[in-house]
């Protein structure tokens, strides 16, 4: 296929726009580009949302996913996937579909429940079709604390509640599971004493924690979009999946640093 002017191995984001620039896949294609990566897109929800809050989405519908996803993979040879928002049943089934008809690389996964300030960023339908439909093709998926505990019904506090957590999600059909861990600790009061930012890679049951630097900053959107990306990106660079989530979180942590950096020098 004709790559026209890709200098760099083709990284597809499946996943929602948000006008701001602080996630989606606007935070998706800007970690690729950092990685050496060409980015292309598909948009499954117009977000309405700043720094602030989300206000509202509007839904594309399946046929709008395909048409685009269909103009990509019909130029370019894509490298890997990554997948974010998928608001609707009928996009989640859509993507399942496309993955397994163009046998596009198996996706990462960040399963996008809900924005921080709390709005609802999934149909509460869909979150089961992505447990059945679209688990069983993804490479990894990438749920925060949170999420693993919606996705699975546990209740995460510990190290061993990160093993049971990926563990079900295993269960239930995912190759691999990143547990997110920026959300630890909770104490039976309910307070939080978060002491570093540890997450915890299961991949066929072969279990890697990766404990780094807690860095004390000001909450940052889109860090889970910059995550699951900068792991995509370093799977279609060729790297092994335990060796993308480290360079994934170093990435993370050095822009993390960065933005600290800038807000207690200004």
């Amino acid at each position: 296929m004709d790559q026209g002017n890709v200098v760099g191995p083709v990284c597809l984001t499946i996943a929602g726009f948000d006008p701001s620039g602080g996630a989606g896949i606007l935070a998706d294609s800007r970690t690729f580009i950092d990685f050496g990566c060409s980015p292309a897109a598909a948009v499954t929800s117009l977000t309405f949302q700043n720094d602030r809050a989300v206000f509202g989405a509007t839904h594309q519908s399946p046929e709008i996913v395909r048409e685009q996803v269909k103009a990509i993979v019909g130029q370019s040879q894509v490298a890997a996937v990554k997948t974010g928002m998928l608001p609707t049943i009928e996009i989640v089934r859509e993507v399942a579909q496309l993955i397994r008809q163009f046998q596009l690389p198996a996706p990462v996964v960040d399963p996008v429940l809900q924005s921080s300030s709390g709005f609802q960023l999934m149909e509460p339908d869909a979150i089961t079709v992505l447990l059945n439909d679209l688990m069983p093709l993804v490479r990894v998926i990438t749920p925060n604390i949170p999420e693993v505990e919606q996705l699975t019904g546990l209740r995460i506090e510990d190290d061993e509640g990160m093993r049971a957590g990926a563990r079900k999600l295993r269960e239930i059909g995912a190759r691999a599971v990143l547990v997110k861990g920026g959300h630890r600790y909770r104490t039976a009061s309910g307070r939080e004493r978060v002491q570093e930012a540890t997450d915890l890679l299961d991949d066929g049951g072969d279990v890697t924690f990766f404990r780094g630097e807690w860095i004390d900053a000001p909450p940052v959107r889109g860090t889970g979009c910059m995550l699951s990306a900068a792991m995509a990106a370093c799977l279609a660079k060729g790297m092994r999946l335990e060796a993308a989530v480290g360079a994934a979180k170093k990435y993370v942590t050095d822009r993390l640093r960065t933005r600290y950096f800038e807000l207690v020098t200004h």
